[in-house]
Protein backbone atom coordinates (compact mmCIF):
# COMPACT_ATOMS: atom_id res chain seq x y z
CA UNK A 1 0.00 0.00 0.00
CA UNK A 2 1.08 3.33 -1.16
CA UNK A 3 0.29 6.30 0.63
CA UNK A 4 -2.14 9.42 0.75
CA UNK A 5 -1.94 11.77 -2.16
CA UNK A 6 -2.24 14.98 0.54
CA UNK A 7 0.37 13.45 2.35
CA UNK A 8 2.60 13.03 -1.15
CA UNK A 9 2.34 16.89 -1.48
CA UNK A 10 2.76 18.15 1.66
CA UNK A 11 6.20 16.15 0.96
CA UNK A 12 6.52 17.86 -2.30
CA UNK A 13 5.86 21.15 -1.11
CA UNK A 14 9.05 20.79 1.13
CA UNK A 15 11.46 20.02 -1.85
CA UNK A 16 9.91 22.37 -4.08
CA UNK A 17 10.46 25.00 -1.05
CA UNK A 18 13.89 24.55 -0.99
CA UNK A 19 14.37 25.73 -4.94
CA UNK A 20 11.02 28.15 -5.65
CA UNK A 21 11.44 30.96 -3.63
CA UNK A 22 8.34 32.52 -4.88
CA UNK A 23 5.90 29.52 -3.62
CA UNK A 24 4.00 30.84 -0.49
CA UNK A 25 1.53 28.42 1.32
CA UNK A 26 -2.25 29.48 2.32
CA UNK A 27 -4.24 27.32 4.62
CA UNK A 28 -7.64 27.72 5.78
CA UNK A 29 -7.17 26.16 9.62
CA UNK A 30 -6.10 22.39 8.08
CA UNK A 31 -2.57 22.17 7.85
CA UNK A 32 -2.22 19.05 9.62
CA UNK A 33 -4.91 17.35 7.44
CA UNK A 34 -4.34 18.85 4.01
CA UNK A 35 -0.40 18.37 4.71
CA UNK A 36 0.91 21.59 4.21
CA UNK A 37 2.42 21.94 8.06
CA UNK A 38 4.97 20.36 6.82
CA UNK A 39 5.70 23.10 5.04
CA UNK A 40 5.01 25.58 7.42
CA UNK A 41 7.76 24.05 9.54
CA UNK A 42 10.47 24.48 6.70
CA UNK A 43 9.52 27.87 5.85
CA UNK A 44 7.21 29.56 7.93
CA UNK A 45 7.73 33.34 6.56
CA UNK A 46 6.23 31.89 3.17
CA UNK A 47 2.77 30.45 5.25
CA UNK A 48 -0.01 31.74 6.35
CA UNK A 49 -2.83 30.67 8.32
CA UNK A 50 -5.71 32.17 7.42
CA UNK A 51 -7.92 30.41 9.52
CA UNK A 52 -11.56 29.51 9.30
CA UNK A 53 -11.89 31.77 6.52
CA UNK A 54 -11.38 30.12 2.95
CA UNK A 55 -13.07 33.05 1.06
CA UNK A 56 -10.48 35.28 2.67
CA UNK A 57 -7.30 32.19 1.78
CA UNK A 58 -8.75 32.52 -1.73
CA UNK A 59 -8.33 36.33 -2.08
CA UNK A 60 -5.04 36.28 -0.11
CA UNK A 61 -3.65 33.90 -2.64
CA UNK A 62 -5.12 36.02 -5.88
CA UNK A 63 -3.50 39.24 -3.95
CA UNK A 64 -0.03 37.31 -3.69
CA UNK A 65 -0.11 35.81 -6.83
CA UNK A 66 -0.56 39.49 -8.84
CA UNK A 67 2.45 40.65 -7.07
CA UNK A 68 4.44 38.31 -8.53
CA UNK A 69 4.42 35.15 -5.89
CA UNK A 70 3.40 31.07 -6.99
CA UNK A 71 0.64 30.62 -4.28
CA UNK A 72 -0.98 26.94 -3.12
CA UNK A 73 -4.01 27.39 -1.28
CA UNK A 74 -5.31 24.14 0.33
CA UNK A 75 -8.14 23.06 2.16
CA UNK A 76 -10.52 20.28 2.35
CA UNK A 77 -12.54 19.76 -1.77
CA UNK A 78 -15.59 20.45 -0.53
CA UNK A 79 -14.97 23.93 1.22
CA UNK A 80 -12.65 24.48 -1.76
CA UNK A 81 -15.91 24.12 -3.70
CA UNK A 82 -17.85 26.07 -0.99
CA UNK A 83 -15.94 29.15 -1.90
CA UNK A 84 -16.54 28.92 -6.06
CA UNK A 85 -17.87 32.57 -6.11
CA UNK A 86 -14.57 34.05 -4.64
CA UNK A 87 -12.59 31.58 -7.31
CA UNK A 88 -14.42 32.65 -9.71
CA UNK A 89 -13.88 36.23 -9.76
CA UNK A 90 -10.79 36.93 -7.72
CA UNK A 91 -8.32 34.14 -9.35
CA UNK A 92 -10.00 33.09 -12.72
CA UNK A 93 -11.17 36.10 -13.70
CA UNK A 94 -7.91 37.72 -13.28
CA UNK A 95 -6.01 34.69 -14.88
CA UNK A 96 -4.04 34.90 -11.28
CA UNK A 97 -1.17 32.27 -10.97
CA UNK A 98 -3.07 30.09 -7.88
CA UNK A 99 -2.99 26.61 -7.27
CA UNK A 100 -5.90 25.83 -5.35
CA UNK A 101 -5.63 22.43 -3.55
CA UNK A 102 -8.59 19.59 -2.46
CA UNK A 103 -7.89 17.31 -0.16
CA UNK A 104 -10.22 14.69 1.72
CA UNK A 105 -12.12 14.33 -2.42
CA UNK A 106 -14.98 12.05 -2.98
CA UNK A 107 -16.69 9.36 -0.63
CA UNK A 108 -13.21 7.87 0.14
CA UNK A 109 -12.94 10.26 3.22
CA UNK A 110 -14.90 7.67 5.23
CA UNK A 111 -16.47 8.69 7.99
CA UNK A 112 -17.09 12.24 8.19
CA UNK A 113 -19.96 12.12 6.01
CA UNK A 114 -21.34 13.66 3.46
CA UNK A 115 -20.42 17.01 4.63
CA UNK A 116 -16.72 16.70 4.35
CA UNK A 117 -17.19 15.35 1.22
CA UNK A 118 -15.55 16.48 -1.80
CA UNK A 119 -18.22 15.25 -4.61
CA UNK A 120 -19.16 18.28 -7.01
CA UNK A 121 -15.69 20.53 -7.10
CA UNK A 122 -14.56 18.87 -10.48
CA UNK A 123 -17.81 20.15 -12.29
CA UNK A 124 -17.11 23.14 -10.81
CA UNK A 125 -13.84 24.09 -11.54
CA UNK A 126 -14.54 22.47 -15.05
CA UNK A 127 -16.60 25.29 -16.22
CA UNK A 128 -14.01 28.25 -15.89
CA UNK A 129 -12.26 29.17 -18.65
CA UNK A 130 -8.97 29.05 -18.18
CA UNK A 131 -9.08 26.53 -14.97
CA UNK A 132 -6.54 23.63 -15.19
CA UNK A 133 -7.74 21.09 -13.67
CA UNK A 134 -4.97 17.81 -12.33
CA UNK A 135 -5.91 15.25 -10.16
CA UNK A 136 -2.48 12.40 -9.62
CA UNK A 137 -3.99 8.19 -9.19
CA UNK A 138 -1.06 7.85 -6.59
CA UNK A 139 2.01 9.49 -4.32
CA UNK A 140 4.51 9.18 -7.10
CA UNK A 141 2.39 10.91 -9.77
CA UNK A 142 1.37 13.55 -6.62
CA UNK A 143 4.72 14.88 -6.51
CA UNK A 144 5.42 15.46 -9.78
CA UNK A 145 1.92 17.26 -10.53
CA UNK A 146 2.87 19.34 -7.80
CA UNK A 147 6.44 20.07 -9.18
CA UNK A 148 4.72 20.77 -12.58
CA UNK A 149 2.22 22.87 -10.80
CA UNK A 150 5.23 25.55 -9.07
CA UNK A 151 5.96 26.61 -12.70
CA UNK A 152 2.97 26.25 -14.19
CA UNK A 153 1.60 30.06 -14.56
CA UNK A 154 -2.25 30.68 -14.79
CA UNK A 155 -5.57 29.51 -12.33
CA UNK A 156 -4.98 25.16 -11.29
CA UNK A 157 -6.98 22.84 -9.21
CA UNK A 158 -5.26 19.91 -7.48
CA UNK A 159 -7.32 17.40 -6.31
CA UNK A 160 -6.14 14.85 -3.45
CA UNK A 161 -7.08 12.07 -1.05
CA UNK A 162 -7.38 11.59 2.25
CA UNK A 163 -6.91 8.15 2.37
CA UNK A 164 -3.73 5.90 1.15
CA UNK A 165 -3.74 4.73 -2.53
CA UNK A 166 -1.73 2.09 -3.85
CA UNK A 167 1.69 2.66 -5.62
CA UNK A 168 0.97 2.80 -9.58
CA UNK A 169 4.33 4.13 -10.23
CA UNK A 170 7.88 3.90 -9.73
CA UNK A 171 10.87 6.48 -9.53
CA UNK A 172 11.10 6.22 -13.54
CA UNK A 173 7.46 8.09 -13.97
CA UNK A 174 7.52 11.41 -15.82
CA UNK A 175 4.38 13.87 -16.16
CA UNK A 176 3.15 14.72 -18.95
CA UNK A 177 0.39 17.67 -18.76
CA UNK A 178 -2.37 17.00 -20.88
CA UNK A 179 -1.06 13.64 -21.78
CA UNK A 180 -3.32 10.77 -20.34
CA UNK A 181 -1.43 7.53 -19.88
CA UNK A 182 -2.63 4.04 -21.30
CA UNK A 183 -1.65 1.56 -18.61
CA UNK A 184 -2.90 -1.34 -20.61
CA UNK A 185 -4.88 -2.12 -24.19
CA UNK A 186 -8.14 -3.83 -24.32
CA UNK A 187 -10.18 -4.41 -27.83
CA UNK A 188 -13.55 -5.39 -25.61
CA UNK A 189 -13.88 -2.54 -23.23
CA UNK A 190 -11.55 0.84 -22.41
CA UNK A 191 -11.90 2.28 -18.22
CA UNK A 192 -10.89 5.72 -18.06
CA UNK A 193 -10.23 6.54 -14.55
CA UNK A 194 -8.70 9.49 -12.39
CA UNK A 195 -7.52 9.67 -8.86
CA UNK A 196 -8.33 7.34 -6.40
CA UNK A 197 -9.86 4.55 -8.38
CA UNK A 198 -7.19 4.09 -11.09
CA UNK A 199 -5.98 1.20 -9.00
CA UNK A 200 -9.06 -0.11 -8.64
CA UNK A 201 -9.30 -0.14 -12.09
CA UNK A 202 -6.12 -1.83 -12.42
CA UNK A 203 -7.63 -5.04 -10.15
CA UNK A 204 -10.87 -4.78 -12.12
CA UNK A 205 -9.33 -5.11 -15.68
CA UNK A 206 -7.10 -8.12 -14.72
CA UNK A 207 -9.66 -10.35 -13.46
CA UNK A 208 -11.64 -9.32 -16.39
CA UNK A 209 -9.30 -10.68 -18.02
CA UNK A 210 -8.94 -14.36 -16.44
CA UNK A 211 -12.20 -14.63 -18.02
CA UNK A 212 -11.40 -13.62 -21.09
CA UNK A 213 -12.11 -9.98 -21.79
CA UNK A 214 -9.65 -7.68 -23.47
CA UNK A 215 -10.00 -4.51 -20.89
CA UNK A 216 -7.35 -1.53 -21.27
CA UNK A 217 -7.03 0.92 -18.56
CA UNK A 218 -6.53 4.77 -19.32
CA UNK A 219 -5.54 7.39 -15.98
CA UNK A 220 -6.09 10.39 -17.08
CA UNK A 221 -3.95 12.41 -14.14
CA UNK A 222 -5.18 16.04 -15.78
CA UNK A 223 -9.16 16.37 -16.21
CA UNK A 224 -8.50 19.38 -17.78
CA UNK A 225 -6.93 20.31 -20.54
CA UNK A 226 -8.02 16.67 -21.28
CA UNK A 227 -6.44 14.20 -23.76
CA UNK A 228 -8.76 13.68 -26.59
CA UNK A 229 -6.44 12.20 -28.86
CA UNK A 230 -5.44 9.64 -26.54
CA UNK A 231 -9.43 9.12 -26.04
CA UNK A 232 -10.23 9.08 -29.81
CA UNK A 233 -7.51 6.55 -29.87
CA UNK A 234 -8.46 3.86 -27.55
CA UNK A 235 -12.10 4.75 -28.14
CA UNK A 236 -11.77 3.47 -31.91
CA UNK A 237 -9.90 0.01 -30.59
CA UNK A 238 -12.66 -0.58 -27.97
CA UNK A 239 -15.91 0.80 -29.09
CA UNK A 240 -16.45 0.92 -25.58
CA UNK A 241 -15.07 3.55 -22.80
CA UNK A 242 -16.32 3.03 -19.58
CA UNK A 243 -15.79 6.22 -16.88
CA UNK A 244 -14.63 5.57 -13.12
CA UNK A 245 -14.48 8.48 -10.96
CA UNK A 246 -15.29 9.08 -7.27
CA UNK A 247 -17.10 12.53 -7.52
CA UNK A 248 -20.75 12.88 -8.61
CA UNK A 249 -21.88 11.53 -12.07
CA UNK A 250 -22.69 14.90 -13.36
CA UNK A 251 -19.94 17.07 -14.08
CA UNK A 252 -16.55 15.21 -13.22
CA UNK A 253 -14.51 13.04 -15.52
CA UNK A 254 -16.94 11.25 -17.19
CA UNK A 255 -18.72 14.45 -18.45
CA UNK A 256 -15.46 15.47 -19.81
CA UNK A 257 -14.72 11.72 -21.75
CA UNK A 258 -18.50 12.45 -23.20
CA UNK A 259 -17.63 15.76 -24.54
CA UNK A 260 -14.95 14.74 -26.06
CA UNK A 261 -15.72 11.94 -27.65
CA UNK A 262 -19.45 13.73 -28.68
CA UNK A 263 -18.47 13.67 -32.47
CA UNK A 264 -16.73 9.82 -32.34
CA UNK A 265 -18.66 7.53 -34.27
CA UNK A 266 -19.39 3.75 -33.07
CA UNK A 267 -18.09 4.60 -29.76
CA UNK A 268 -20.88 3.82 -26.25
CA UNK A 269 -19.44 5.92 -23.18
CA UNK A 270 -20.80 4.51 -19.80
CA UNK A 271 -20.45 7.27 -16.76
CA UNK A 272 -19.77 5.65 -13.43
CA UNK A 273 -19.37 7.51 -10.18
CA UNK A 274 -21.21 8.54 -7.28
CA UNK A 275 -25.37 8.67 -7.48
CA UNK A 276 -26.75 11.03 -4.90
CA UNK A 277 -24.96 12.62 -1.85
CA UNK A 278 -22.37 11.13 -0.09
CA UNK A 279 -22.70 9.73 3.86
CA UNK A 280 -20.68 8.26 6.91
CA UNK A 281 -18.66 4.49 6.80
CA UNK A 282 -15.71 3.50 6.02
CA UNK A 283 -13.98 4.79 3.09
CA UNK A 284 -14.03 1.04 1.94
CA UNK A 285 -17.57 0.17 2.78
CA UNK A 286 -18.48 3.27 0.62
CA UNK A 287 -16.33 2.49 -2.20
CA UNK A 288 -17.73 -1.07 -2.05
CA UNK A 289 -21.85 0.32 -1.71
CA UNK A 290 -21.41 2.84 -4.91
CA UNK A 291 -19.50 -0.14 -6.90
CA UNK A 292 -16.05 2.14 -6.95
CA UNK A 293 -13.72 -1.00 -5.59
CA UNK A 294 -11.87 -3.72 -8.06
CA UNK A 295 -14.91 -6.06 -7.54
CA UNK A 296 -17.79 -3.15 -8.46
CA UNK A 297 -15.98 -1.56 -11.26
CA UNK A 298 -15.90 -5.18 -12.36
CA UNK A 299 -19.01 -5.70 -12.17
CA UNK A 300 -19.78 -2.43 -13.84
CA UNK A 301 -17.97 -3.40 -17.15
CA UNK A 302 -19.74 -6.90 -17.03
CA UNK A 303 -23.12 -5.62 -17.18
CA UNK A 304 -21.78 -3.02 -19.70
CA UNK A 305 -20.14 -5.20 -22.16
CA UNK A 306 -23.26 -8.39 -22.02
CA UNK A 307 -25.49 -6.39 -24.07
CA UNK A 308 -23.22 -5.68 -26.28
CA UNK A 309 -22.36 -9.42 -26.77
CA UNK A 310 -25.64 -10.44 -26.78
CA UNK A 311 -26.28 -8.15 -29.65
CA UNK A 312 -23.08 -9.83 -31.43
CA UNK A 313 -24.90 -13.45 -30.98
CA UNK A 314 -27.98 -12.04 -32.10
CA UNK A 315 -26.65 -10.29 -35.21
Amino acid sequence: MGKATRAAFGEALVTIGENHDRVVVIDADLSCSTQTAKFAEAFPARFIQAGIAEGNMVGLATGLALTGFAPFAASFACFIAGRFEQIRVSVAYNNANVTIVGTHSGVGIGEDGYSQMGLEDVGLMRTLPNMVVIQPADATETKHATAFLADYVGPAYLRLTRQSVPDIYDERYSFEFGKGAELREGSDLTIVASGAVVSGALAAAEELSREGLGVGVVNIHTIKPIDTALLAEVAARSHRILTVEDHAVVGGLGSAVVEALAETPDVAVRVHGVHGFGESGTGEDLYRKHLLDAEGIAKVAREFLVPAASARASA
